[in-house]
């Protein structure tokens, strides 16, 4: 698929077919993601596949499920974020409630680890503290246009609370790799919800010698 192309399609989907993704699409997929540009030349990224639904279900426990459940009582939540863009908010409407959902039905659910030398939400040395964080999500988004390219779509979820302390309880993980986020990948359902990206053109984002 060309590279426009995949740009073009890629979407996030949060309704998936029961359909699992073979490991050498997976992998396929990942080696894309390695494929990235890396702050330390060295790819420091691990990549945990959870594909069992009983495990699946144990690292996603700490996930809550259908929250909120009523469509007024997500509303006043948005409002009390002061979202006012439409786009914007029909696009929380659709992913707070499945945010447990849409990881234990994808076809596929990755956990991507990067290692760090510093705690990124108190870096000391500045910015380039933040250069493991900023490295592993360029493989992220490898990895999303090479699913778009196999028909697959995906979804991305940040850890919140104290998700990352449960999820090493699970996985013993290293003390310096981080998870930055759930993936979910999937072949999406035929009603998958198609959020409508909103409009923004290059030219109106772009200054000339100055702000």
């Amino acid at each position: 698929m060309d590279i426009y192309t995949a740009i073009n399609t890629r979407r996030t989907v949060r309704d998936f077919e029961k359909r699992p993704i073979e490991m050498n699409i997976i992998e396929k997929i990942i080696d894309a993601g390695l494929k990235a540009p890396s702050h330390d030349h060295m790819m420091s990224w691990e990549f945990v596949i959870i594909q069992d639904k009983s495990t699946r279900a144990e690292i996603l426990r700490i996930v809550p499920e259908g929250y909120p459940s009523e469509k007024t009582e997500l509303d006043k939540m948005l409002d009390s974020w002061g979202l006012t863009d439409s786009l914007q908010r029909n696009m929380y409407l659709d992913s707070v409630p499945k945010q447990y959902a849409m990881l234990y039905n994808a076809g596929c659910l990755i956990l991507p680890f990067f290692k760090t030398w510093c705690d990124v939400l108190k870096p000391e040395e500045g910015l380039i503290s933040l250069s493991p964080l900023v490295s592993i999500w360029l493989c992220i988004e490898n990895m999303l246009l090479a699913a778009v390219a196999e028909g697959i779509f995906g979804v991305t979820k940040i850890p919140v609370g104290n998700e990352p302390q449960y999820i090493k309880s699970v996985l013993h993980h290293p003390d310096d790799y981080i998870l930055p986020c759930y993936i979910g990948l999937g072949y999406p359902a035929k009603n998958a919800v198609i959020n409508i990206k909103k409009e923004v053109r290059a030219k109106d984002k772009i200054h000339i010698e100055k702000w």
